[in-house]
């Protein structure tokens, strides 16, 4: 299918194994640089990373809730399109793009408040990546805090993926 080939089951397992090892949720997430190598490619991509359910990527862009003062800010850098899709520099590009969000050094781009960053990155021809960076915090170190509030959050993920794949069939 042509979402296969546009990245969307390896995209969507990436997530969904990063989720369940983080423990982080996507509603814990403020600032998301991703793989928008074609403008229909970063629908799909929202889609997958579960930033908004199946389907409703355009009605989340309606609202603006993917841009400064929506639910999560994407590609506060222009992404790879503003930057001539450079292939290798890529997934270097968005980690310093992240790094200066979270240590608040992204000047005019910076998004207020952020704890978690996401990036999502592909290869066509098979690979995905994706991976969350949190702020750290140099009075307390790392805390519990700063991952998910709900214990059951594993649970809910793999009960939410088991009836997804149910309906499915």
């Amino acid at each position: 299918s042509l979402m296969k080939a546009a990245g969307y089951d390896m995209s969507k397992n990436a997530a969904k194994e990063l989720y369940l090892t983080t423990g982080i949720t996507p509603d814990q997430i403020q600032v998301v640089e991703l793989h928008d190598c074609f403008s229909a490619n970063e629908l799909v991509t929202y889609e997958a990373l579960g930033l908004c359910p199946e389907g409703k990527a355009g009605d989340y862009i309606d609202r603006n809730e993917f841009t400064y003062g929506g639910k999560y800010v994407v590609n506060p850098s222009g992404g790879l399109i503003s930057k001539g899709h450079p292939l290798g520099a890529t997934g270097l590009a968005q980690c310093a793009e992240l790094c200066w969000q979270l240590r608040g050094m992204a000047g005019p781009r910076q998004v207020k408040d952020v704890k978690h960053a996401l990036q999502h990155n592909i290869g066509l021809g098979g690979a995905a990546v994706v991976g969350i960076y949190r702020k750290y915090n140099a009075k307390k170190g790392w805390t519990r805090e700063d991952q998910s509030a709900d214990p059951d959050v594993l649970e809910k993920i793999e009960q939410a993926e088991a009836t997804r794949l149910e309906q499915e069939q």
